[in-house]
């Protein structure tokens, strides 16, 4: 049995060792392997799945999908004649695949953001099954490298809510892909847990005596809350209904701060804010599709033929054509995921050091930008306050205020970030967990509570 956290930023797997939940190492991924997939067409990621499944699974999936399997073999056959690698690559040597050719290939970050989108044609969902199996069924290929066994029961992290918009659908359509995909590749007893709840488990361990824990999950995709009644008392009982107090949840996660921060930080460079040569402002619309790397409708959008003519329109028609240049390359190029990519690693240092050099002169020669905290605090105004909405909306709904406030999550690394909750909460002891661990490891102790 595992814990599974198949995160929007990455996944990681855990198993009881000695009493006491253990992250494996996961090949030469480390014990965190990015939540990415880059396949050389996006029709043979059917293939490789279909290759990588047991016997019995490839009979009923060569029977569901034939004509899938047959189209991503044409696919195949046309990629060895032009001597194009044929396998899929995940985590950083995805990113890396990707940004060898941008305009090549197909490449996906954080697919469980997508999971609970609204309006997904029946295509779509099997795309995305295709794509959650995929990477589920490279994870469990490590963990059972790294066990030296076969792996069949396992308990995978969720959010409150998937998806803003539709509530409790969008939770359903979400969990059943991930179950679907689970099954697929081999696991037989598939659970799901709360990811703020999990996060709290391990909190728990620690606790002597009864306590009122707010949990506040910042993922890559969602930011949760629990308040949760926790201690010794109750670490030891299977059902832990009377002991959640409340829950709340959003989209709004490290993924969003990236695109904030790509947007307000790097986006001026490339035309946004200035002027058209009537006077009148640069319209925006195509900054944030640009920039939306989690929603897809925009990214279709901006990579249309259609956005093409207009960005082309909007170059004659602009007081600094230069830059408006530069986001027609990223149209044209596909490099949405590059400058993302650029201000989360802007993200990530300026946790250690006050700014951060951006090189970007891929798209334009001799072009870089400085990104700092500052900045990064302007940017994502929108997204902190969404967080401090979700923390009182928790605390509203359980009737009591918390005696602790437990964050994790990788975002929960930011300086910006911790003063903000400081400041939201003057008199109740902050306690920072395992940034990216906790979820993982408090999965893991529910797995054994339930498959034991």
């Amino acid at each position: 049995m595992i814990g599974f956290d198949y995160g929007t930023s990455n996944c990681a797997v855990g198993v009881m060792e000695h009493n006491k939940p253990k992250l494996l190492s996961l090949g030469d991924h480390g014990r965190y392997i990015s939540s990415t997939l880059y396949a050389p067409s996006r029709d043979v990621i059917v293939n490789w799945l279909h290759k990588n499944l047991t016997l019995a699974e490839q009979k009923n999936f060569q029977q569901q999908r034939h004509r899938q399997l047959q189209k991503g073999q044409n696919a195949l056959r046309e990629l060895r004649l032009d001597g194009y690698p044929t396998e899929l690559s995940f985590g950083q040597q995805a990113l890396k695949d990707y940004l060898q050719e941008p305009d090549e290939g197909y490449y996906i970050k954080s697919p469980k953001s997508f999971l609970g989108a609204s309006g997904l044609l029946p295509q779509q969902v099997e795309l995305f099954e295709d794509i959650v199996a995929a990477m589920m069924s490279n994870v469990k290929t490590l963990t059972e490298t790294a066990l030296g066994r076969s792996v069949e029961q396992t308990v995978i992290g969720r959010p409150i809510n998937f998806q803003g918009l539709r509530g409790e659908e969008s939770n359903q359509q979400a969990l059943t892909i991930l179950t679907n995909a689970a099954k697929r590749v081999g696991f037989k007893d598939v659970e799901f847990q709360f990811e703020p709840v999990a996060a709290g488990f391990e909190y728990e361990a620690s606790l002597s005596k009864e306590t009122k824990v707010l949990v506040v999950d910042i993922g890559g995709g969602t930011t949760d809350c629990s308040m949760l009644l926790m201690g010794p008392k109750q670490a030891i009982l299977s059902d832990r209904t009377n002991d959640l107090l409340s829950h709340s949840g959003e989209r709004v996660g490290g993924n969003d701060f990236d695109i904030a921060f790509a947007l307000k930080g790097i986006m001026p460079s490339f035309g946004l804010d200035s002027l058209l040569k009537s006077g009148k402002p640069m319209p925006s619309n195509s900054y944030w599709q640009a920039m939306a790397i989690n929603n897809i409708n925009h990214q279709t959008e901006f990579y249309s033929a259609a956005n093409g003519r207009f960005l082309a329109q909007l170059i004659r028609d602009a007081e600094q054509p230069e830059l408006l240049t530069r986001l027609l390359t990223v149209q044209q190029q596909k490099l949405s995921y590059r400058v993302v990519n650029a201000a989360e690693q802007s993200k990530i240092a300026i946790t250690e050091q006050p700014q951060q050099q951006v090189d970007l002169s891929d798209i334009d020669a001799g072009l870089s930008v400085i990104l700092d905290r500052d900045g990064f605090a302007k940017a994502c105004k929108r997204e902190l306050n969404s967080i401090a909405n979700l923390m009182a909306d928790a605390i509203t709904q359980a009737n009591c205020q918390p005696d602790v406030v437990f964050v994790t999550g990788g975002t929960a690394k930011s300086p910006v970030l911790n003063q903000f909750l400081q400041a939201q909460f003057n008199h109740v002891p902050i306690v920072i967990g395992d940034h990216f661990g906790s979820v993982t490891a408090g999965l893991t102790r529910w797995a054994k509570t339930i498959y034991a």
